[in-house]
């Protein structure tokens, strides 16, 4: 594809079939399905065209539907699931290096969608379902300033695009890759411009196309963006609780120093406008993973991302600013440099947090430094190095230093691993940590296999670790079948097996897991897994899983049955059913959850899901459970309301979120947070804040 320079500037109000500047512009199209009818022409026609002035990137689509009336819309909120509804998007690698790239796209009602790709989007192998939200290659929270406009007609409905060439980053003088996705989702279609086989994405970058003709320079990149906040605060939980009132400041500033690497500043950084964690019970012996959601170190993550995400994470952001209880730590500010250099990824992170002297945590400085350089066809090799240092005594530090690389073998398959180790204080052994891994993809065939082994005093402080001293071997073979009769109601078969295993340093098992299974996904959008799970549970020590039940040491094999269900996510009123039902430790258990999403048009979406875990066990009988209602109101795409309400039976906690966002550029704007706790029936925290940002761009 080429891209066309421009003297003249199209308006960019979602009309391109009658403007002129966008109809002298060669046009491309002619899209592949990948679903439901793989290797076919889309069924509906699809212009795109591509142009660029000095500073600005430019692309328009016209999305042509024989049945505009029936055009699915299911979110009107910025960065909404694109997934289940008509949209169009597209994946640029502005470096032409085929692992790293970002992601636009919008729906008919003009949402703007982006992201960032690392590594292909492809995460490290892990089948523990508990840890979901984990980064593995894609960035949905990375939020850039740009412009998309839509119109809906009689032909369908157009889009067009302004992205600020500052926006992105880029090296002058190259090709880019690209790729273009449309969902047609009232016949579950998904279509290609560069044909993706099936188990792929367009994360797959190495399989884009190419644009040529770009004739770019630096732009320039200056932003500040400055906060203001206040913050209404009442503490059950002190002795005389009293309503606090604190005004508070502080910002950001992103710097470009080159099309490729940007320096970040950031002052009295401030989360109050995320969403809370969603509540989790704690049913065996390991830590529960919550994942990262602070925009500010979801930036560029991926860059930082070394170990096995959610089980073995070298370098894990909740540790700065987030205490071990879970409260909060004042992050006094830092300073982050990230980008590439030719090849070379490279990234440093520095971050000074404050004290609290009630929880006993002192000042301390959380530096990261990684470089990875990439090598053609898939193949990678880097270093880090994460040091947590207290800044009042000089024997208070943790270390971590690792090497990582992954070795491309063509397209099909790949080879990767790292090996890390840890110092502090302490004369302690066996501080290392380490994974081997081999993937192959190709031919509707999914193949994995991996080995890791964490050392008994391997303690990464600024990481995460799911469970400490394991040998752990774990497989997948996963195949996918398409129905060759165009006739058939099934879209997809996938049956596969996984295992996985851990093992402790005096041989004894402590988990096994053989998962038996297969996915039956049909062209209607209706989707059901079908299972069975063996499991081992090896109990080194007697533990105490819920108030007064103790489950004594010993080694427990249990077979259980699972399946799960889904109804066509982009119908107004879907359901989600999960349901597992077999032996636990000596007894029996039933874990059993399900989420009922409706949605009025693209402004009010409400999901309630509810999580029964009942268990029936030799030394008593208890259940957990966890109620969760998500909804959102949006008034327009950038203005919009959010809730969630959680209440967790064992903990006895009830916990409200409600936040009001006014979008301005790039995620910034007003909100107003409001959170409401109560434990036992008393109240805990409970605050209400007002929060402004603005972005404010020096260099036009």
């Amino acid at each position: 594809m080429k891209a066309l320079k421009l003297t003249e500037l199209p308006s960019i109000d979602g009309e391109v079939l009658n403007d002129p500047v966008w109809q002298n512009i060669p046009m491309y199209g002619d899209l592949i399905q990948t679903q439901p009818r793989f290797g076919f022409p889309a069924s509906e026609r699809t212009d795109i065209r591509i142009a660029y002035s000095e500073d600005t990137f430019f692309l328009s689509v016209v999305c042509f539907d024989s049945r505009p009336s029936e055009l699915v819309i299911s979110d009107a909120r910025r960065d909404a699931d694109l997934d289940n509804t008509d949209a169009f998007l597209f994946i640029i690698d502005t470096y032409k290096d085929g692992q790293n790239g970002f992601i636009f796209g919008t729906n008919s009602q003009g949402v703007e969608y982006d992201a960032q790709v690392d590594n292909e989007g492809q995460g490290n192998f892990n089948v523990n379902r508990q840890q979901g939200g984990t980064i593995g290659g894609f960035n949905l929270n990375w939020d850039a300033s740009w412009v998309v406009r839509t119109q809906v007609g009689d032909f369908g409905w157009s889009a067009e695009f302004s992205i600020p060439l500052r926006t992105i980053r880029f090296q002058s003088g190259k090709d880019w890759g690209i790729n273009f996705r449309r969902n047609i989702r009232k016949t579950n279609e998904i279509a290609y411009w560069a044909p993706i086989p099936l188990g792929f994405t367009f994360n797959r970058l190495s399989l884009a196309g190419t644009l040529t003709d770009l004739d770019l320079r630096s732009p320039g990149n200056l932003k500040v963006i400055p906060y203001v906040l206040g913050r209404l605060e009442k503490d059950y939980q002190q002795t005389d609780p009293e309503l606090e009132f604190s005004p508070d400041a502080g910002g950001d500033i992103k710097y470009s120093i080159t099309p490729s690497l940007t320096l970040d500043f950031t002052y009295n950084t401030d989360f109050a406008q995320v969403e809370v964690d969603d509540q989790q019970v704690n049913l065996d012996r390991f830590n529960l993973f919550f994942p990262e959601k602070r925009a500010f170190f979801l930036e560029n993550a991926g860059l930082f991302t070394v170990g096995s995400p959610g089980e073995v994470d070298l370098f894990f952001s909740r540790r700065i600013g987030i205490g071990t209880a879970g409260n909060l730590v004042p992050i006094i500010g830092g300073t982050r440099l990230s980008g590439k250099l030719n090849r070379t990824n490279v990234g440093l992170l520095s971050m000074f947090t404050d004290d609290v002297a009630d929880a006993g945590i002192e000042k301390n400085n959380f530096s990261v430094a990684r470089v990875n350089h990439e090598f053609k066809g898939r193949s990678a090799l880097g270093a880090v190095f994460v040091n947590r240092a207290g800044l009042e005594r000089s024997d208070d530090f943790n270390r971590t230093a690792a090497i990582d690389g992954k070795l491309g073998l063509g397209n099909k398959a790949r080879l990767s691993g790292f090996y890390a180790r840890t110092y502090d204080p302490n004369d302690t052994t066996q501080a290392h940590a380490y994974k081997l891994q081999a993937d192959y993809l190709w031919n509707n065939l999914e193949m994995r296999l991996a080995y890791t082994e964490v050392g008994q005093g391997f303690n990464p402080e600024v990481g995460f670790l799911l469970r400490s001293a394991f040998r752990k071997p774990e497989a997948l073979v996963l195949y996918r079948y398409r129905p060759k009769n165009p006739e058939s109601r099934i879209l997809e078969l996938r049956p596969h097996v996984s295992y996985r295993g851990y093992w402790n340093f005096e041989g004894f098992q402590e988990t096994g897991f053989l998962h038996l299974d297969n996915h039956w996904e049909f062209k209607s959008g209706l989707e059901f897994h079908t299972g069975m799970n063996l499991t081992t549970e090896g109990v080194v020590s007697d533990f105490e899983i819920s108030d007064g039940v103790i489950v004594p040491a010993g080694t427990y094999d249990h077979t259980e049955a699972q399946i799960i269900f889904f109804t066509n996510r982009s119908k107004p009123l879907s359901v989600n059913i999960r349901s597992v039902m077999g032996g636990s430790f000596g007894g029996s258990r039933y874990l059993n959850s399900g989420t009922l999403t409706y949605r009025q048009g693209d402004n009010f979406n409400i999901a309630l899901t509810y999580q029964n875990n009942s268990f029936d066990l030799p030394g008593g009988s208890f259940s957990a459970n966890i109620l969760r209602t998500q909804l959102s109101y949006a008034f327009t795409p950038r203005i919009y309301l959010q809730g969630l309400i959680q209440n967790n039976t064992a903990d006895e906690i009830w916990a409200v979120n409600l936040r009001f966002s006014w979008l301005q550029r790039a995620n910034t704007g007003l909100f107003v947070v409001y959170n409401h706790n109560l434990q036992g029936g008393d109240p805990l925290n409970n605050s209400f804040i007002i929060k402004y940002t603005r972005m404010f761009d020096l260099v036009n």
